[in-house]
């Protein structure tokens, strides 16, 4: 058996390593406090299980669903787009109906790029652009993120002159919930098309924020040339086992990536897609969560505080950056794991993210104000 050497060389899925620590935690018979990952553990909306059981009801499933998605779909997609950034897009062209984010995600280098060519991807930053890139055999550059720049890119640290085939941004950010101003996304999209590169932003997060304006979107750039944009409703509605989200911007872009369903067969079932129209025309649901989130952020910041971990990073996300009193951020995950306490060290997501954890706000309030207690006991995080 030979394996495609790029897939055998690229390095274990970094936020798996915390599975270990899970294990030992559960085996030494503590009670689990599980931060490490950004999934939801609300119970489904009931407004899109009910659009779902309805769907199933009444789809054939005799058919293959077309590579360009249901109409009703890219129209509910599109209006909620015009809702959410003010833009309005064709939904014949500029929107294709995905399988959640993470699999356009790591689909887009194989489609735009050339051996030779490179990604440029930040550190710290959100593991799958850069392993797409890997192993689609291309060169993964990595740009470093620093809290004196608010965790945002600086245009001029890209190396434009490397040959980038794609250069992405995720705002909100993961992990650092910072968030990216309209400007600086329109001036990072203006260098991509001068340099022949496509701007990719991950917008995944986007409805959760707290406090202040929402997150801006790409798609409210007046010029989409060579911008796609990649949303789901698996934060935004928490509904990550639906599988659904969505690609939109340059009609080129969006054209080729529908191209490519016919060979891999990736468009979402119909009856998920009937249900995400439900989904995507109420904001009530959304609305909710967001308060949930707010109350477990807040908790969790005056849970953490006893130990010396500050949130060092933006007003948005799944996640708390939490700053690490002694700048060793694989030492305060052991001491955290120890004590069943489970978080993501910063240097997993890139040597940008040394010397920080990344906690999930994604956890039912009670354990996350079960905490504090575990931390203020003897033997916390910074005996």
């Amino acid at each position: 058996m030979r394996l495609n050497r790029h897939v055998a060389e690229a390095p274990t899925y970094p936020l798996s390593r915390a599975g270990k620590a899970r294990e030992e935690a559960r085996a030494r018979g503590l009670a689990l406090v599980d931060l490490s990952l950004g999934e939801p553990c609300d119970p489904v909306p009931p407004l899109i299980a009910d659009a779902l059981r309805e769907a199933i009801a009444v789809t054939p499933f005799e058919t293959y669903p077309t590579s360009a998605g249901l109409p009703q779909l890219r129209a509910a997609i599109a209006a909620w787009i015009e809702r959410r950034a003010g833009a309005r897009l064709d939904p014949e062209t500029e929107v294709l109906p995905t399988l959640g984010s993470k699999q356009p995600i790591a689909t887009l280098a194989r489609v735009f790029a050339q051996p030779g060519d490179a990604i440029a991807v930040s550190t710290p930053s959100y593991p799958v652009p850069e392993r797409s890139a890997i192993f689609a055999g291309m060169r993964a550059v990595e740009v470093p993120l620093s809290p004196a720049d608010r965790w945002l890119p600086d245009p001029d640290a890209f190396p434009w002159e490397e040959r980038l085939a794609i250069v992405w941004l995720t705002s909100p950010h993961n992990p650092t919930g910072a968030v990216a101003p309209l400007e600086l996304i329109a001036e990072l999209a203006e260098r991509c098309r001068h340099h022949g590169a496509i701007l990719a932003v991950d917008e995944a997060y986007s409805e959760l924020f707290f406090g202040g304006e929402p997150p801006p979107s790409a798609l409210a750039l007046e010029d989409l040339r060579g911008v796609v944009v990649f949303n789901t409703l698996s934060k935004r509605s928490g509904v990550p086992g639906l599988r659904s989200g969505f690609a939109a911007g340059d009609r080129e872009i969006v054209r080729r990536l529908a191209e490519l369903r016919v060979d891999d067969g990736t468009t979402p079932q119909l009856f998920v897609q009937r249900a995400s129209i439900a989904a995507w025309e109420d904001e009530a649901h959304v609305v909710a969560a967001r308060e949930r989130y707010a109350a477990r952020r807040d908790a969790l910041v005056l849970a953490l505080a006893p130990a010396g971990l500050r949130h060092a990073g933006g007003p948005a996300g799944m996640f708390l950056w939490l700053a690490v009193p002694d700048g060793d951020d694989l030492a305060a995950f052991g001491r955290l794991a120890a004590r069943g306490v489970i978080t993501v060290p910063g240097s997993w997501l890139g040597f940008g993210g040394m010397h920080h954890l990344r906690a999930s706000i994604a956890r039912p309030l009670e354990e996350l104000e079960r905490v504090a207690a575990i931390l203020q006991a003897p033997s916390s995080v910074n005996s």
